[in-house]
């Protein structure tokens, strides 16, 4: 017969509710306890990863472009008058000269208005020695004419003084007198009037023959243009340097102004820079430039800035210092690095391949051991073409990791393996 036992089912009732109660002590401090673990980390190959060490002291800022060389001295020769190509003498790649023939045009029109124009010069050179012929001739009979009336106007005035005096004697009739004083009288006035008509005929020698003059040195100008287009047919290069473009072919038409050849002096070529425009604003004439022609690195300066932005980039001119190596020849594509400053005593690494200069991004900075490396916010300063200044957020020692992080954005530390 069952007995009942009230206080051993208290006991067992009160021990499952402290094991209870235990158990879920445990499972809030376990909850607890893994709440409060950090995530793991994800992990990243060492050797896939740029690591580099922040370091203090003078950094050189640079910048860098790509670019090709180009003649300094160019000649464009233009047809001056309108033309066939008739000969073509020399090609592209020729070594010319002043005087070399590079081809020849025909036009007949040019070859007529020269013969005219000679022509006409010569006509005009013999009306102007017929002119002085002429004038010289009428200034020696004026001359003639003046001594004469001179002449008959002393005589004259002899003649009345003597019969002034044979008069006073009473040997001269008073009416013999008058008349000789009227003959005295005119011989004087044709005396006066022959040598004005002297003077004039001297005078006006030099304006009549300075028209005639102009006239000839306007022909004989008409007749060197005309003589310079029928030289221009023939189509020489003007310098020294090379043949390097011959747009035209045997048998074109061109027209006054059109480009038929270009001329370069190859000897003197200079660094045409392609800089990306946000890099450009600290680029000053006169900084030093390094050009790296794939056979070899010389020096030059900054000497002209091209003002304007095309495709995101500004032109910067190198004037090469140094001699150029061989094969260095127009249109080669060359590599140019422009110093812009020195800066002393600063912070610094290795260009991110993230950020831009006066930016602030994130960056892994590896810990102690380098097995871990946390993301941490870096302030930077100025750029260069392989380093960046660091104003904020490390400090040398520091090692970081450059690389392209992107992939690990959503985390703020790895693990390298």
């Amino acid at each position: 017969m069952d007995i009942p036992r009230p206080d051993q089912s208290k006991a067992r009732r009160r021990k499952r509710i402290i094991y209870g109660a235990v158990t879920v002590l445990l499972l809030i401090a376990v909850t607890m306890g893994l709440s409060r673990l950090k995530p793991a980390a994800p992990t990243v190959e060492r050797n896939l990863v740029w690591i580099d060490t922040v370091k203090q002291g003078q950094m050189l800022r640079q910048v860098r472009g790509l670019g090709t060389l180009v003649p300094e001295e160019i000649r464009w020769i233009a047809a001056r008058t309108q033309g066939r190509v008739d000969k073509i003498i020399l090609r592209p790649g020729a070594t010319v000269t002043p005087d070399s023939l590079i081809l020849h045009l025909t036009n007949p029109d040019v070859e007529q208005a020269f013969t005219n124009a000679e022509s006409q010069l010569k006509a005009a050179e013999a009306e102007l020695v017929n002119l002085e012929v002429t004038l010289q001739s009428g200034v020696l009979e004026a001359e003639s004419l003046s001594a004469s009336a001179q002449a008959d106007y002393e005589q004259t005035k002899l003649s009345l003084a003597v019969s002034e005096q044979l008069f006073k004697d009473g040997l001269v009739s008073k009416l013999d007198l008058d008349l000789l004083k009227v003959r005295a009288a005119q011989a004087e006035r044709r005396n006066a009037i022959e040598q004005k008509r002297f003077q004039f005929a001297k005078d006006t020698t030099a304006p009549q023959l300075a028209v005639k003059r102009a006239e000839v040195e306007r022909l004989r100008a008409q007749a060197k243009l005309r003589h310079d287009e029928l030289e221009a047919l023939a189509v020489r290069a003007g310098m020294h340097g090379v043949l390097q473009l011959l747009p035209v072919e045997v048998g074109a038409q061109v027209q006054p102004g059109s480009n038929l050849a270009r001329v370069a002096d190859p000897t003197r070529l200079k660094a045409e820079i392609r800089v990306a425009e946000t890099q450009a604003r600290d680029i000053q004439i006169g900084q030093l430039a390094t050009i790296d022609t794939r056979n070899g690195i010389v020096q030059g300066k900054v000497g002209r800035i091209d003002p304007s932005v095309q495709n995101g980039t500004v032109t910067v001119d190198v004037l090469i210092s140094d001699e150029l190596p061989r094969g260095a020849r127009p249109d080669l594509s060359v590599d140019g690095i422009i110093e812009l400053e020195r800066l002393d005593q600063v912070v610094f690494v290795g260009r991110p391949a993230f950020g831009q200069e006066r930016s602030t991004v994130g960056i892994f900075k590896l810990d102690a051991d380098g097995t871990y490396a946390v993301r941490t916010q870096v302030q930077l300063g100025r750029s260069s073409v392989n380093t960046i200044e660091i104003v904020q957020g490390l400090q040398p020692g520091d090692r970081v990791i450059l690389s392209d992080m992107s992939q690990w954005d959503a985390h703020d530390r790895i693990r390298l393996n």
